[in-house]
């Protein structure tokens, strides 16, 4: 592909290029709080005014920019912040979380994960590892199907099912073991025996050897904001101890919530 400066970077053409475009124009009104006209945007990006104007529409529709007809500037707008404030959700999450996700580790031995959901799968926010010579590791950013993972049948379980349905109508339950459940009907009865017992099992679905037991954290709302779970090896988290690590994931889980602000159901 060819490519061209825009200022101090080098972009791609065609619709990356517009991105970038895009990204470098909300970058430079950031930096600049009271506003910049049309002219300096185009100036400071070398974009042709037309083109400048043209993003920044796009941006205004999306609600990402706004214009003061007042100072004919244009600045931040509010789906601007509603991004940001996001990243300083999940931030705010694993730092609040992590003390708990410390003591949980002790309590139990094994490897405690907190994730958030995203569609059909969920995102790993952090992890404090086990002390013990064989434990799991799961990468930040790393994410997994919610129906095979712990942390992402606890949210399920909290759901509407007509929202499971919802979420898994154009997506297959991808098989990962033997013991991955790939019916719907199925999982809605797994997720019966969660609500029933107060938390969600993995047991060996996401990978062979491997189980997890898992809590919800809920928000102000009493919504499902992330999961929270145990996880080692089946040798070590056998079916015996379930119940009793289920009962500590779910009380330090609602020490969390607590201490975010949220509220458990009633």
């Amino acid at each position: 592909m060819k490519t061209e400066p825009i200022g101090d970077t080098t972009v791609r053409t065609g619709q990356v290029q517009s991105l970038t475009r895009a990204l470098s124009i909300l970058n430079i009104i950031a930096e600049n709080p009271p506003g910049l006209s049309l002219t300096s945007i185009a100036k400071a990006l070398t974009l042709a005014p037309s083109t400048a104007h043209r993003l920044l529409t796009t941006l205004q529709e999306e609600r990402y920019v706004q214009y003061d007809r007042d100072t004919s500037r244009w600045q931040i707008a509010m789906q601007a912040f509603v991004t940001g404030n996001g990243f300083l959700i999940s931030r705010d999450l694993s730092t609040v979380a992590r003390p708990y996700m410390r003591r949980l580790m002790e309590l139990s031995g094994e490897t405690v994960n907190l994730a958030i959901p995203d569609g059909d799968k969920v995102i790993y926010l952090a992890q404090v590892e086990s002390r013990e010579m064989m434990r799991v590791f799961s990468k930040p950013g790393n994410s997994v199907p919610m129906h095979c993972s712990g942390v992402g049948k606890a949210i399920l379980m909290a759901m509407p099912e007509t929202d499971v349905a919802r979420i898994f109508e154009e997506q297959k339950l991808i098989k990962l073991t033997d013991k991955t459940i790939t019916d719907l009907d199925k999982l809605r009865d797994e997720l019966t025996t969660s609500r029933r017992r107060g938390f969600a099992l993995d047991d060996e679905e996401h990978a062979i050897g491997l189980r997890c037991v898992a809590a919800l954290i809920y928000d102000e709302h009493s919504e499902p904001l992330a999961g929270l779970s145990i996880s080692g090896p089946a040798a070590r988290i056998s079916r015996d101890r379930l119940k009793e690590l289920g009962k500590i994931t779910v009380s330090i889980a609602a020490e969390v919530t607590a201490a975010l602000g949220g509220r458990l159901p009633a």
